[in-house]
Protein backbone atom coordinates (compact mmCIF):
# COMPACT_ATOMS: atom_id res chain seq x y z
CA UNK A 1 0.00 0.00 0.00
CA UNK A 2 2.51 2.25 1.10
CA UNK A 3 4.92 1.64 -1.42
CA UNK A 4 2.16 2.46 -4.61
CA UNK A 5 1.50 5.56 -2.97
CA UNK A 6 5.33 6.39 -3.23
CA UNK A 7 5.47 5.20 -6.62
CA UNK A 8 2.43 7.63 -7.12
CA UNK A 9 4.37 10.76 -5.42
CA UNK A 10 7.11 9.70 -7.19
CA UNK A 11 5.91 9.91 -10.70
CA UNK A 12 4.16 13.27 -9.81
CA UNK A 13 6.78 15.11 -8.64
CA UNK A 14 8.90 13.61 -11.86
CA UNK A 15 6.14 14.81 -14.14
CA UNK A 16 5.72 18.03 -12.51
CA UNK A 17 9.74 18.66 -12.46
CA UNK A 18 9.76 17.91 -16.32
CA UNK A 19 11.22 21.13 -18.10
CA UNK A 20 7.67 21.66 -20.11
CA UNK A 21 6.27 21.80 -16.13
CA UNK A 22 8.23 24.03 -14.98
CA UNK A 23 7.99 26.11 -17.92
CA UNK A 24 11.88 25.81 -19.09
CA UNK A 25 11.69 25.56 -23.16
CA UNK A 26 15.05 26.07 -25.53
CA UNK A 27 17.04 25.95 -22.00
CA UNK A 28 15.24 29.33 -20.82
CA UNK A 29 12.79 29.17 -17.17
CA UNK A 30 9.66 31.12 -17.71
CA UNK A 31 8.22 32.11 -14.47
CA UNK A 32 4.68 31.31 -13.21
CA UNK A 33 2.20 33.66 -13.58
CA UNK A 34 1.21 35.51 -10.12
CA UNK A 35 -1.83 36.55 -9.34
CA UNK A 36 -2.76 40.61 -8.95
CA UNK A 37 -1.32 42.49 -6.35
CA UNK A 38 -4.48 43.19 -4.81
CA UNK A 39 -7.48 41.43 -5.80
CA UNK A 40 -9.39 42.28 -3.29
CA UNK A 41 -9.74 45.56 -4.47
CA UNK A 42 -10.98 44.26 -7.79
CA UNK A 43 -13.53 42.51 -5.81
CA UNK A 44 -14.78 45.86 -4.03
CA UNK A 45 -14.95 47.37 -7.29
CA UNK A 46 -16.99 44.60 -9.20
CA UNK A 47 -19.20 44.35 -6.21
CA UNK A 48 -19.76 48.09 -6.34
CA UNK A 49 -20.27 48.06 -10.16
CA UNK A 50 -23.11 45.81 -9.62
CA UNK A 51 -24.67 47.43 -6.72
CA UNK A 52 -24.85 50.74 -9.05
CA UNK A 53 -26.09 49.07 -12.02
CA UNK A 54 -28.94 47.93 -9.69
CA UNK A 55 -29.87 50.40 -7.93
CA UNK A 56 -30.34 52.11 -11.19
CA UNK A 57 -32.52 49.55 -12.37
CA UNK A 58 -34.74 49.36 -9.64
CA UNK A 59 -33.12 46.45 -8.44
CA UNK A 60 -31.48 46.83 -4.75
CA UNK A 61 -33.53 43.29 -3.70
CA UNK A 62 -32.31 40.46 -5.16
CA UNK A 63 -33.20 36.81 -4.71
CA UNK A 64 -31.50 34.41 -2.76
CA UNK A 65 -30.11 32.40 -5.84
CA UNK A 66 -29.74 32.27 -9.32
CA UNK A 67 -32.59 34.24 -11.01
CA UNK A 68 -32.74 34.03 -14.71
CA UNK A 69 -32.87 31.28 -16.88
CA UNK A 70 -29.68 29.49 -17.63
CA UNK A 71 -28.24 29.45 -21.39
CA UNK A 72 -26.54 25.98 -20.75
CA UNK A 73 -29.90 24.41 -19.77
CA UNK A 74 -31.67 26.02 -22.43
CA UNK A 75 -29.35 24.62 -24.99
CA UNK A 76 -29.53 21.15 -23.71
CA UNK A 77 -33.14 21.03 -23.79
CA UNK A 78 -33.33 22.34 -27.57
CA UNK A 79 -31.12 19.69 -28.46
CA UNK A 80 -32.79 17.41 -26.62
CA UNK A 81 -36.04 19.03 -28.57
CA UNK A 82 -34.38 18.86 -31.98
CA UNK A 83 -33.53 14.81 -31.38
CA UNK A 84 -37.20 13.74 -30.43
CA UNK A 85 -38.13 15.53 -33.81
CA UNK A 86 -35.89 13.53 -36.10
CA UNK A 87 -34.92 10.57 -33.64
CA UNK A 88 -32.92 9.16 -36.43
CA UNK A 89 -31.14 12.13 -37.72
CA UNK A 90 -30.34 14.20 -34.93
CA UNK A 91 -30.62 11.85 -32.50
CA UNK A 92 -28.02 9.79 -30.38
CA UNK A 93 -25.60 7.73 -32.42
CA UNK A 94 -26.55 4.13 -32.38
CA UNK A 95 -30.21 4.61 -31.80
CA UNK A 96 -32.23 1.95 -33.57
CA UNK A 97 -35.45 2.46 -35.18
CA UNK A 98 -37.19 -0.31 -32.57
CA UNK A 99 -36.39 1.90 -30.03
CA UNK A 100 -37.26 4.83 -31.61
CA UNK A 101 -40.66 5.69 -29.96
CA UNK A 102 -39.24 4.90 -26.57
CA UNK A 103 -36.18 7.14 -26.80
CA UNK A 104 -38.80 10.25 -28.06
CA UNK A 105 -40.84 9.56 -25.05
CA UNK A 106 -37.59 9.83 -22.59
CA UNK A 107 -35.69 12.56 -24.64
CA UNK A 108 -39.55 15.13 -24.27
CA UNK A 109 -39.83 14.03 -20.87
CA UNK A 110 -36.61 15.50 -19.98
CA UNK A 111 -36.88 18.43 -22.29
CA UNK A 112 -40.53 19.00 -21.02
CA UNK A 113 -38.76 19.39 -17.20
CA UNK A 114 -36.32 21.62 -18.17
CA UNK A 115 -38.60 23.68 -19.98
CA UNK A 116 -40.83 24.16 -16.97
CA UNK A 117 -38.14 25.09 -14.60
CA UNK A 118 -36.79 27.53 -16.66
CA UNK A 119 -40.48 28.61 -17.55
CA UNK A 120 -40.34 29.19 -13.87
CA UNK A 121 -37.43 31.29 -13.92
CA UNK A 122 -38.87 33.70 -16.39
CA UNK A 123 -41.77 33.92 -14.78
CA UNK A 124 -40.82 35.05 -11.24
CA UNK A 125 -38.14 37.47 -12.46
CA UNK A 126 -40.95 39.37 -14.88
CA UNK A 127 -43.69 39.01 -11.46
CA UNK A 128 -40.64 40.39 -9.69
CA UNK A 129 -39.82 43.12 -12.37
CA UNK A 130 -43.95 44.18 -12.19
CA UNK A 131 -44.49 43.76 -8.87
CA UNK A 132 -40.85 45.66 -7.12
CA UNK A 133 -39.49 42.81 -5.66
CA UNK A 134 -42.51 41.30 -3.85
CA UNK A 135 -43.54 38.52 -5.44
CA UNK A 136 -44.57 36.45 -2.95
CA UNK A 137 -48.04 35.75 -4.13
CA UNK A 138 -47.38 34.76 -7.13
CA UNK A 139 -46.06 31.36 -7.38
CA UNK A 140 -48.96 29.50 -7.89
CA UNK A 141 -49.91 31.57 -10.94
CA UNK A 142 -46.32 30.84 -12.01
CA UNK A 143 -46.32 27.54 -11.49
CA UNK A 144 -49.47 27.49 -13.67
CA UNK A 145 -48.54 29.37 -16.65
CA UNK A 146 -45.10 27.31 -16.88
CA UNK A 147 -47.15 23.81 -17.28
CA UNK A 148 -49.64 25.43 -19.70
CA UNK A 149 -46.45 26.47 -21.84
CA UNK A 150 -45.03 23.50 -21.65
CA UNK A 151 -47.97 21.69 -22.79
CA UNK A 152 -48.42 24.23 -25.20
CA UNK A 153 -45.06 23.20 -26.86
CA UNK A 154 -45.62 19.55 -26.09
CA UNK A 155 -48.74 20.17 -28.69
CA UNK A 156 -47.39 21.75 -31.34
CA UNK A 157 -44.79 19.80 -32.12
CA UNK A 158 -46.13 17.29 -34.81
CA UNK A 159 -47.40 20.08 -36.39
CA UNK A 160 -43.70 21.68 -36.08
CA UNK A 161 -42.17 18.48 -37.58
CA UNK A 162 -44.82 18.72 -40.59
CA UNK A 163 -43.69 22.31 -40.87
CA UNK A 164 -39.78 21.53 -40.67
CA UNK A 165 -40.57 18.56 -43.36
CA UNK A 166 -41.90 20.76 -46.05
CA UNK A 167 -38.82 23.18 -45.39
CA UNK A 168 -36.27 20.39 -45.99
CA UNK A 169 -37.78 19.48 -49.10
CA UNK A 170 -38.38 23.34 -50.31
CA UNK A 171 -34.56 23.60 -49.62
CA UNK A 172 -33.57 20.23 -51.44
CA UNK A 173 -35.82 21.04 -54.25
CA UNK A 174 -34.94 25.27 -54.64
CA UNK A 175 -31.06 24.13 -54.89
CA UNK A 176 -29.40 21.63 -57.27
CA UNK A 177 -26.45 21.62 -55.20
CA UNK A 178 -28.47 19.54 -52.41
CA UNK A 179 -27.87 15.51 -52.80
CA UNK A 180 -30.78 14.43 -51.27
CA UNK A 181 -33.01 15.47 -47.79
CA UNK A 182 -31.24 13.97 -45.35
CA UNK A 183 -28.14 16.67 -46.56
CA UNK A 184 -30.31 19.58 -46.31
CA UNK A 185 -31.11 18.51 -42.40
CA UNK A 186 -28.18 17.32 -41.39
CA UNK A 187 -25.55 20.34 -43.28
CA UNK A 188 -27.48 23.06 -43.91
CA UNK A 189 -27.01 26.31 -41.62
CA UNK A 190 -30.33 27.92 -42.84
CA UNK A 191 -32.41 24.81 -41.72
CA UNK A 192 -30.63 25.01 -38.52
CA UNK A 193 -32.00 28.38 -38.14
CA UNK A 194 -35.34 27.80 -39.26
CA UNK A 195 -35.64 24.24 -36.51
CA UNK A 196 -35.11 26.36 -33.74
CA UNK A 197 -36.83 29.54 -35.23
CA UNK A 198 -40.19 26.86 -35.00
CA UNK A 199 -39.47 26.00 -31.23
CA UNK A 200 -38.48 29.64 -30.36
CA UNK A 201 -41.39 30.69 -32.03
CA UNK A 202 -44.27 28.44 -29.87
CA UNK A 203 -42.25 30.06 -26.63
CA UNK A 204 -42.69 33.54 -28.12
CA UNK A 205 -46.36 33.16 -28.29
CA UNK A 206 -46.71 31.67 -24.70
CA UNK A 207 -45.11 34.62 -23.60
CA UNK A 208 -41.65 33.36 -22.91
CA UNK A 209 -39.81 36.01 -25.00
CA UNK A 210 -36.63 35.63 -22.90
CA UNK A 211 -36.28 31.66 -23.53
CA UNK A 212 -37.20 31.94 -26.59
CA UNK A 213 -34.98 34.64 -27.98
CA UNK A 214 -32.34 32.34 -25.89
CA UNK A 215 -33.36 29.43 -28.35
CA UNK A 216 -32.78 31.83 -31.42
CA UNK A 217 -29.90 33.62 -30.31
CA UNK A 218 -28.16 29.75 -29.83
CA UNK A 219 -28.74 29.21 -33.91
CA UNK A 220 -27.99 32.75 -34.16
CA UNK A 221 -24.34 32.40 -32.99
CA UNK A 222 -24.22 28.81 -35.23
CA UNK A 223 -25.72 30.03 -38.33
CA UNK A 224 -24.78 33.89 -38.49
CA UNK A 225 -28.77 34.04 -39.41
CA UNK A 226 -31.05 35.94 -37.23
CA UNK A 227 -34.25 35.55 -36.83
CA UNK A 228 -36.40 36.59 -33.87
CA UNK A 229 -38.61 34.64 -32.83
CA UNK A 230 -41.76 37.09 -32.85
CA UNK A 231 -41.42 36.64 -36.85
CA UNK A 232 -44.69 34.91 -38.16
CA UNK A 233 -43.33 32.16 -41.08
CA UNK A 234 -45.18 29.89 -43.77
CA UNK A 235 -44.13 26.39 -44.54
CA UNK A 236 -41.59 25.48 -46.85
CA UNK A 237 -39.41 28.15 -46.01
CA UNK A 238 -36.17 28.46 -47.81
CA UNK A 239 -32.90 30.15 -46.49
CA UNK A 240 -30.08 29.44 -48.91
CA UNK A 241 -26.50 29.83 -47.61
CA UNK A 242 -27.75 32.05 -45.32
CA UNK A 243 -25.12 34.32 -43.62
CA UNK A 244 -26.55 37.51 -42.55
CA UNK A 245 -29.44 37.19 -43.34
CA UNK A 246 -32.14 39.29 -40.70
CA UNK A 247 -35.63 38.79 -40.40
CA UNK A 248 -37.38 41.42 -37.64
CA UNK A 249 -39.91 40.92 -34.69
CA UNK A 250 -43.06 41.50 -36.98
CA UNK A 251 -42.35 40.55 -40.23
CA UNK A 252 -45.22 38.07 -41.75
CA UNK A 253 -43.39 35.56 -44.42
CA UNK A 254 -45.92 33.63 -46.37
CA UNK A 255 -45.47 30.02 -47.66
CA UNK A 256 -42.88 28.77 -50.08
CA UNK A 257 -40.63 31.93 -49.75
CA UNK A 258 -37.09 31.70 -50.69
CA UNK A 259 -34.10 34.16 -49.56
CA UNK A 260 -30.47 34.13 -49.96
CA UNK A 261 -27.46 35.47 -47.93
CA UNK A 262 -27.29 38.99 -46.93
CA UNK A 263 -30.99 39.86 -46.95
CA UNK A 264 -32.51 42.46 -44.36
CA UNK A 265 -36.28 42.30 -43.83
CA UNK A 266 -35.92 45.08 -41.28
CA UNK A 267 -38.02 48.30 -39.74
CA UNK A 268 -37.21 51.97 -41.35
CA UNK A 269 -37.90 53.68 -38.60
CA UNK A 270 -38.67 53.18 -34.74
CA UNK A 271 -41.63 55.66 -33.03
CA UNK A 272 -40.79 56.86 -30.07
CA UNK A 273 -43.52 57.62 -26.97
CA UNK A 274 -44.08 61.28 -25.00
CA UNK A 275 -40.64 60.07 -22.71
CA UNK A 276 -38.90 59.42 -26.06
CA UNK A 277 -38.27 55.89 -25.50
CA UNK A 278 -39.22 53.47 -28.68
CA UNK A 279 -42.62 51.77 -28.03
CA UNK A 280 -42.14 48.25 -28.43
CA UNK A 281 -44.27 45.61 -30.47
CA UNK A 282 -45.76 48.13 -33.05
CA UNK A 283 -45.63 46.44 -36.83
CA UNK A 284 -42.67 47.90 -38.06
CA UNK A 285 -41.13 44.98 -40.41
CA UNK A 286 -42.02 43.47 -43.89
CA UNK A 287 -45.02 40.87 -44.98
CA UNK A 288 -43.53 38.84 -47.55
CA UNK A 289 -46.57 37.15 -49.66
CA UNK A 290 -46.10 33.39 -51.18
CA UNK A 291 -43.59 32.07 -53.67
CA UNK A 292 -41.80 35.39 -53.43
CA UNK A 293 -38.01 35.24 -53.87
CA UNK A 294 -35.88 37.65 -52.34
CA UNK A 295 -32.03 37.77 -53.69
CA UNK A 296 -28.18 38.53 -51.97
CA UNK A 297 -27.65 41.31 -50.28
CA UNK A 298 -31.33 42.90 -50.92
CA UNK A 299 -32.43 45.35 -48.16
CA UNK A 300 -36.44 45.47 -47.70
CA UNK A 301 -37.13 48.26 -44.80
CA UNK A 302 -40.40 49.37 -42.88
CA UNK A 303 -44.23 47.92 -43.06
CA UNK A 304 -44.39 47.06 -46.83
CA UNK A 305 -45.46 44.39 -48.94
CA UNK A 306 -43.72 42.59 -51.09
CA UNK A 307 -46.66 40.48 -53.61
CA UNK A 308 -47.06 37.25 -54.19
CA UNK A 309 -44.66 35.83 -56.50
CA UNK A 310 -42.67 38.87 -56.44
CA UNK A 311 -38.80 38.52 -56.90
CA UNK A 312 -36.77 40.48 -55.45
CA UNK A 313 -33.21 41.01 -57.12
CA UNK A 314 -29.37 40.80 -55.06
CA UNK A 315 -28.03 44.45 -53.51
CA UNK A 316 -31.40 46.57 -53.75
CA UNK A 317 -32.79 48.60 -51.33
CA UNK A 318 -37.02 48.37 -51.35
CA UNK A 319 -39.13 50.67 -48.56
CA UNK A 320 -42.22 50.41 -50.54
CA UNK A 321 -45.08 47.69 -51.48
CA UNK A 322 -43.58 45.75 -54.55
CA UNK A 323 -47.55 44.85 -56.54
CA UNK A 324 -47.92 40.65 -57.28
CA UNK A 325 -45.42 38.75 -59.51
CA UNK A 326 -43.20 42.19 -60.37
CA UNK A 327 -39.15 41.64 -60.74
CA UNK A 328 -37.47 44.56 -58.95
CA UNK A 329 -33.72 44.93 -59.88
CA UNK A 330 -31.01 47.13 -59.70
CA UNK A 331 -31.17 48.35 -62.92
CA UNK A 332 -34.74 48.64 -63.49
CA UNK A 333 -34.55 50.82 -60.04
CA UNK A 334 -32.09 53.13 -61.57
CA UNK A 335 -34.14 53.05 -64.62
CA UNK A 336 -37.13 54.49 -62.07
CA UNK A 337 -35.19 56.82 -60.69
CA UNK A 338 -33.65 58.23 -63.65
Amino acid sequence: MGTGLSAVATTTVASHSAPEARGEQWGEAIPPPQPPSDITSVVCALHQARQDWRAAQGREREPLGRELPSIEAVAQMAEQIKGALFPMRLGPVGLRYESEDAYVAYTLHAAMQTLEQQAQLELAFKARLGSGGDDAGAAPAIRAQAKEAVQALMAALPEIRRLLDSDVLAAYRGDPAAQNVDEVLLCYPGMLAIIHHRIAHVLYAQGLRLLARIVSELAHGKTGIDIHPGARIGSGFFIDHGTGVVIGETCVIGENVRIYQAVTLGARRFSTGEDGHLLKGEARHPVVEDDVVIYAGATILGRITLGKGASIGGNVWITHDVAPGVSVSQAKLQHHQG
